[in-house]
């Protein structure tokens, strides 16, 4: 096939001399002109840890595509920093930058009739926004990502951004002076990467390569390694790969390719944002997929990986036994992935681990073989009942239980809870409840970070529940349900909770029940009205207006 199927429009067409003579102008050759044209994309900026090296490796990307008889042409696009953005009102902009991600990297790559595209996506959200631009562009698409930062370390500890926020709640109750909160804080982070447990954005890239839309290891090649750098000369190679054979993203991103990113999700303990941005992911390429699939893959799907939050390891220490390669190639001899499925190297996910070796579990502690798991089903559980009519999604990692019921303590935001946390209005034995901050309600859905690193720092993360139609970082631990639907600002039921009304929370059964009688709580919905949207312009504005239900991976273009 011709490689520039789509750039010829505007290189060889005579009607279109403006956009020849722009491409002569930013140094394009006649024999450039009859190149295909592959878009670069970055979501490098200097203000956050996880991007700020991007542009960098975008550099090495550019390049490994010239080398390989292609144009190479870089833009960017945007990020928002969740661990800066956490606790604070800026986090409503964090899964809104996901869609503006989205809508970005299609507006480019569709006006300027790229023939391709790599992303080089960092912190959380811009991995699923730029597989949901390459899914609704359906052209031959290759994501990198940026790579893990290494740990921190203080007196001895590894540490890493989490550990900064669960150092306020030791520091709240009195469990840590300020000289070390200071020096927690000021060596969580050492240089560049994205945040190093198996939160949101590891989680994400983990399985964004088990789907096959990238190239082997990228998900645990460390930020700052040669292998990331080579990976991203490698990158032209595999365009070039992918545009000869005419292999697009749809080909790629089908039902069972989603089916084995999830598998990856579950055996790794991943974050539950997942949830939301698969659904939203497979809606690009028209595959369905719901949360009621995450169920069923938990159901069968045991936690292997010690990993932090819960665990003991970071990322890093994944890379160094073998990385996601060699997790996939046990999960395949056990039967839980489907190994015919294409990916990015124009291979199947069995050709591309034929040669990866093998896990050696007396070697290594941080992946469990499926004999001893961490848990014997996964950790992602779908909750229905009279408090989320429409779902909702618990973390359980196994050490918190399967049942809890205690008292509500209503917070409206989780600025209110900080303040229950400093005057002690929580107590062990209470089910803490925050209410509208969901997609529309906040706007934005922001992530409860803060309060449970807060909750778990205090001394109450084994003694509270905490549910919320807001979300979760990957770094949240404890007994937590969220993305509950309906949100409060759509009359849910979460929203009429109030304080000291029983909740239980019953893993066995997947149910949240108020327990509070169907007369009291049809008066409270008939006293119930709407509340005015909390943005009145904007892009938070526009979010509140067109965002779907968390159970619908809060998508915007439906």
């Amino acid at each position: 096939m011709e490689l520039n199927k789509y750039s010829k429009t505007i290189t060889q067409d005579e009607t279109q001399p403006a956009a020849q003579a722009m491409f002569y102008g930013i140094g394009l050759t006649e024999e450039d002109l009859g190149k295909a044209q592959v878009g670069v994309v970055s979501m490098g900026y200097d203000g956050n840890t996880c991007n700020m090296h991007l542009n960098e490796l975008a550099k090495l990307v550019k390049q490994g595509v010239w080398d390989n008889e292609m144009v190479g042409l870089t833009f960017h696009t945007i990020g928002v920093s969740d661990g800066m953005s956490n606790g604070t009102p800026g986090m409503r902009y964090s899964l809104v930058s996901r869609d503006i991600i989205a809508d970005s990297i299609e507006t480019v790559c569709g006006a300027q009739y790229y023939d391709a595209l790599i992303a080089i996506p960092g912190c959380d959200k811009n991995m699923p926004g730029s597989i949901i631009a390459m899914g609704r562009l359906n052209r031959p698409a290759i994501m990198v990502y940026g790579g893990t930062i290494a740990p921190g370390h203080y007196k001895g500890k590894d540490l890493n951004i989490v550990s900064a926020f669960e150092a306020l709640g030791q520091k709240i109750a009195g469990n840590l002076d300020e000289a070390d909160f200071k020096g927690i804080v000021m060596n969580s982070c050492p240089g560049a990467g994205a945040c190093g447990g198996m939160y949101t954005a590891n989680t994400m890239s983990s399985a964004i390569e088990a789907l096959g839309m990238s190239l082997p290891y990228s998900s645990s090649n460390p930020a700052l390694s040669d292998a990331k750098k080579e990976e991203c000369l490698n990158a032209g190679k595999a365009i070039r790969n992918l545009m000869e054979k005419d292999i697009k993203p749809s080909d790629i991103m089908t039902r069972k390719a989603f089916e084995n990113a999830v598998t990856i999700i579950m055996a790794l303990g991943g974050s539950t944002n997942a949830v939301l941005h698969i659904i939203a992911m497979a809606k690009s390429v028209d595959v369905v997929f719901t949360q009621d699939d995450f169920q069923m893959i938990s159901d069968k799907v045991p936690v292997l990986a010690d990993l932090k939050p819960s665990g003991k390891y970071l990322m890093e220490d994944l890379h160094n036994i073998g990385g996601i390669p060699a997790v996939m190639k046990y999960l395949l001899t056990q039967g839980f992935l489907h190994g015919d499925c294409l990916t990015v190297t124009g291979k199947s996910v069995a050709e591309n681990l034929a040669g990866v070796p093998v896990l050696d579990f007396d070697a290594q502690k941080v992946i469990l073989p499926t004999s001893h798991p961490i848990k014997a089903t996964g950790h992602l559980q779908i909750l229905y009942g009279n408090l989320a009519e429409k779902g909702s999604v618990a973390k359980i990692s196994g050490k918190e239980g399967e049942l809890f019921e205690g008292p509500a303590r209503v917070f409206n935001g989780e600025f209110e809870l900080i303040n229950g946390i400093n005057t002690g209005k929580i107590q062990p034995g209470d089910v803490v409840v925050i209410t509208h901050v969901g997609p529309r309600g906040a706007p934005g859905m922001p992530e409860m970070l803060k309060p449970t690193s807060a909750i778990i720092g205090a001394g109450l993360g084994n003694s509270v529940a905490l549910i919320t139609d807001g979300r979760f970082s990957g770094g949240t631990h404890g007994f937590v349900v969220g993305h509950i639907t309906p949100e409060a600002f759509d009359g849910g039921l979460i929203g009429l909770v109030q304080d000291n009304d029983i909740i239980e929370i019953n893993v066995a059964t997947k149910s949240m029940t108020l327990k509070v009688t169907e007369e009291e709580i049809a008066k409270r919905k008939a006293a119930w009205q709407r509340p005015a949207l909390k943005a009145t312009k904007g892009i938070l504005f526009k979010y509140a207006k067109y965002v779907k239900d968390a159970s619908e991976g809060c998508v915007t273009d439906e």
